[in-house]
């Protein structure tokens, strides 16, 4: 579903996803659905669901992120400082494995795994979770789409910078990642209701209590 995002650039079509994998949380059809689900598309029985994007830029060179853009340590064994400016004005600096900012799907992710909170797809918000913070605020920040996310890296060691799991950068000192919502949206198919929560439900084992 990432690379099928990637590969459309931006433009405005919308994907019929089908769970080939494991978890298959952004995927509409099972593989034995899938002729199916191909009628019901060519004959407009189907609703169009957005998801929010990122533009996350470096210099010249710009990325649009569906899950998350990471900023992460190149060495092992050692902590990277970055630090953090938010609509111009700095926040405070991280010492961390890591740093992500990703979009609300993308919290059910990478972010998720480094303990940040789950959000509906349904809201425009740009999440900023550390990664194995070695500092007493390990707290993530939900930020209004509106407001404009700085990161600058402090310090002699490299960071790199992936965009839904892909390394495309490397950071070094003084290089800054500016990160704020895509004019682009990411158009999925949808062939019933999507309730996020029932979604997450099931896609994580949850049980009823």
């Amino acid at each position: 579903m990432l690379r099928a995002v990637h590969l459309l650039e931006g433009a405005a079509v919308p994907v019929i996803g089908v769970n080939v994998g494991l978890l298959g949380y952004l995927t509409e059809v099972e593989p034995v659905d899938m002729l199916q689900a191909l009628e019901r598309f060519f004959n407009g029985n189907y609703s169009v669901e957005s998801r929010m994007m990122l533009r996350a830029e470096i210099g010249d060179s710009a990325y649009l992120a569906l899950n998350e853009a990471s900023l992460e340590k190149r060495e092992a064994g050692h902590t990277v400082r970055m630090r953090v400016f938010i609509d111009g004005e700095m926040f405070t600096t991280y010492q961390a494995d890591g740093l992500i900012a990703s979009t609300p799907t993308g919290s059910t992710a990478y972010s998720l795994s480094a303990r940040g909170p789950v959000v509906s797809p349904r809201h425009r918000a740009v999440l900023l979770t550390p990664v194995s913070p070695h500092m007493l605020f390990d707290r993530s920040l939900v930020l209004d789409p509106a407001e404009r996310l700085e990161i600058e890296v402090i310090g002699h060691r490299l960071v790199d910078l992936a965009i839904d799991g892909q390394r495309v950068a490397t950071l070094g000192e003084g290089d800054r990642l500016a990160c704020g919502v895509a004019a682009a949206e990411a158009l999925f198919v949808r062939f019933g209701p999507h309730h996020f929560h029932q979604v997450l439900k099931a896609k994580f084992g949850l049980a009823d209590r």
